[in-house]
């Protein structure tokens, strides 16, 4: 099974969204909530070369935020990259 991993903040609604999108495929993440941790803020920063949340990783591939990952669900890419990991 793939290790997905998602930075986020509590009040972000795209993360909510991308969270909910996971759950709903029945798939299982790690959560690393930056809104009070300067650390996880550069942490992603640093993964991901972005600043804003949510930042999904696959198998310590960067996904990219909330739109590169809906994208890539709805154009089939998402379940290729989860098979081939």
């Amino acid at each position: 099974m793939s290790k997905i991993e998602i930075y986020s903040k509590g009040y972000c609604p795209y993360c909510k969204q991308a969270k909910a999108t996971l759950a709903s495929l029945g798939l299982q993440y790690q959560e690393y909530e930056v809104t009070n941790s300067k650390a996880l803020q550069l942490e992603m920063r640093e993964r991901s070369q972005r600043t804003t949340v949510p930042q999904i990783f696959i198998d310590n591939q960067h996904i990219g935020g909330a739109d590169d990952f809906h994208k890539a669900l709805r154009s089939g890419a998402l379940n290729k990259f989860l098979q081939q990991h």
